[in-house]
């Protein structure tokens, strides 16, 4: 893209300066004003063939000669490079590239996903459900052509490189989330954007046991290993079947299917701080039930007493079945 760039650019120079040189010569040798130096200029570079304003001294002829070819030259140089991307395809994907780059601007607390594997997709679906905003940076050509005729926002580059998260609105994200399928490559991903963004929350994918420490060094919030909690899935499927399955009934996002929701306390009307969970009378309103509570702290409290203080940066998880989570949506 750099490269594409630095040749648009070379050509528009070579463009304006050939002008300015006609325009500063036509004057200076033949005392035109600056509309007919103009106009002469444009005739010879563009070889329309229309006659001069007054007849030329052989001086004026010379610069007019080495005016149309040098003109011709860079105008030949022009369509060679521009026919050069056109082919290749590089245009378009220069084109592609600046388009995002709006879209991406335009973002603000979305959150980046690092590639486009079975983890990476199945983070996206969910964060879909949830109508969040996200951006994802694929490195395979192939995938992002795919992503594109899926509609879905995507930035084709690495993603352990600097310039790469910065254009995925690394700086404006709230949420990172990493699923290379290389331990090493998410290390650099989480180190840069550390780096790039100390507020944004990094969640990583770890293969290996011994990366789940240096994701931790590095910077990243939470660190998932697909592996063992699959292994941890089927052992309880064994010795708690039907708690797993309740559980996996519950769905957190979606508008009309959702059982679980997260209430941020300095979301409510401001009647409701520092008062109590009975207060808010969430069964009788809603039918909803409060299951959890952290504080601005981040310690959980499971099913916590009607009696636990709204305080602000504190949140409150909800349950309930998906026309009750609807009215808790109405009401608050």
């Amino acid at each position: 893209m750099s490269i594409l760039q630095s040749k648009i650019n070379k050509i528009l120079v070579l463009v304006v300066s050939i002008f300015a040189i006609g325009v500063v010569g036509y004057m200076w040798l033949s005392k035109y004003s600056f509309i007919d130096a103009l106009y002469m200029t444009v005739i010879t570079v563009t070889t329309v063939g229309f006659g001069e304003v007054k007849p030329f001294t052989p001086e004026e002829k010379i610069f007019t000669i080495v005016l149309i070819l040098t003109s011709i030259i860079v105008f030949g140089y022009a369509v060679s490079a521009f026919s050069e991307y056109l082919v290749s395809g590089k245009l378009f994907d220069y084109l592609k590239h600046k388009r995002v780059e709006k879209q991406v601007e335009q973002l603000k607390k979305h959150t980046i996903v690092c590639g486009y594997g079975r983890i990476g997709k199945q983070a996206i679906l969910k964060l879909k459900n949830y109508n969040e905003d996200f951006v994802v940076v694929e490195k395979n050509k192939e995938i992002s052509e795919f992503l594109d005729s899926e509609g879905i926002l995507n930035l084709n580059g690495d993603s352990t490189l600097d310039e790469t998260l910065i254009n995925a609105g690394i700086e404006k994200a709230s949420f990172l989330l990493t699923a290379l399928p290389s331990d090493a490559d998410n290390l650099f991903v989480v180190l840069t954007a550390r780096q790039l963004n100390k507020n944004c929350k990094v969640i990583s994918r770890a293969s290996n046991e011994s990366s789940y420490g240096k994701l931790k060094i590095a910077g990243a919030d939470n660190v998932i290993m697909p592996g063992k909690l699959g292994g941890n899935h089927m052992a309880s499927l064994v010795s708690t079947p039907d708690v797993i399955e309740f559980v996996d009934r519950l769905t957190i996002g979606g508008d009309t299917t959702a059982n679980l929701e997260e209430i941020d306390i300095d979301d409510l009307p401001k009647k409701y701080l520092n008062k109590t969970i009975l207060d808010l009378d969430l069964r009788k309103r809603t039918g909803c039930t409060v299951i959890g509570f952290r504080n601005p702290d981040k310690d959980y409290v499971i099913n916590p007493e009607s009696d636990s203080v709204l305080i602000s940066g504190s949140h409150l998880i909800v349950l309930g079945r998906p026309e009750q989570i609807l009215k808790l949506r109405e009401l608050f």
